[in-house]
């Protein structure tokens, strides 16, 4: 747990250069949005003003640390961000998002700490919970979650106050091994049977859908994943197990 907050802290002033930012968002930005068609400006004349404080602003900031964190920009997990944000907010507010982004880090660097601060005061918990799942679907989009994007994921998991054993659970879900499924579930192998079924009603309950409507769609559609996940790590216990 001390080694957990050591990492957090250790990357406090946590930046990435313009330029790598600049060429992320350019990635992002569907090319079918011209200047001549309004694009931008028209955005922001029919639809409530994008402004830095904005959750799907914060939430680009976040994905974009997670992905350079490998040192690299993989395309897999641009389009990833860019189905996700169309999904959630449509793709001309996806698009005003990607350009007053592209505006603001010109000026401003991307800090995992003080954009996860603004995150804390308006979102709940289990928001906090769909966020950390989405960052690690980014790392996975090309199917691996290397050890760079993992480290980096669990620094932002610090900042958002995420449950150490609540991140180990996001992360085994991602992170298949041998022991997964009880990482899932947050025990130990030496669980008894009872520890294994409360185990089971206790993450049920933390990941349930019901737990974050006041969210669009999508992030209802991710926390039925976590809870796919939940009922899949108990089934597979089970079976192990001999369960009824």
């Amino acid at each position: 747990m001390i080694k957990w907050f050591a990492a957090v802290l250790g990357s406090i002033f946590f930046r990435l250069p313009g330029a790598i930012l600049g060429f992320i968002v350019g990635s992002l930005i569907d090319a079918s949005t011209s200047k001549n068609s309004g694009g931008f400006k028209t955005v922001f004349t029919q639809e409530p003003k994008v402004t830095p404080a904005d959750f799907e602003l914060n939430l680009l900031s976040l994905s974009s640390i997670v992905i350079k964190a490998d040192g690299s920009v993989n395309q897999t997990e641009l389009d990833y961000v860019r189905r996700y944000f169309v999904s959630a907010y449509g793709k001309e507010r996806a698009n005003a998002t990607f350009r007053t982004f592209n505006e603001i880090i010109k000026n401003r660097h991307v800090s995992a700490p003080h954009i996860c601060m603004y995150v804390n005061k308006h979102t709940r918990y289990p928001a906090r919970l769909q966020i950390l799942h989405f960052l690690f679907g980014i790392a996975n989009a090309d199917g691996n979650v290397s050890i760079s994007e993992a480290e980096e994921i669990e620094k932002i998991a610090g900042f958002l106050r995420i449950n150490f054993r609540d991140f180990e659970s996001i992360k085994a879900m991602f992170f298949k091994t041998g022991d997964h499924a009880y990482k899932i579930l947050e025990i130990e192998k030496t669980a008894t049977d009872v520890e294994v079924k409360k185990a089971f009603r206790t993450m049920a309950k933390k990941y349930h859908p019901d737990k974050i409507q006041h969210m669009d769609e999508i992030h209802i559609k991710g926390a039925e994943a976590k809870f796919k996940e939940v009922q899949m790590a108990y089934d597979q216990i089970k079976k192990e197990r001999g369960i009824n």
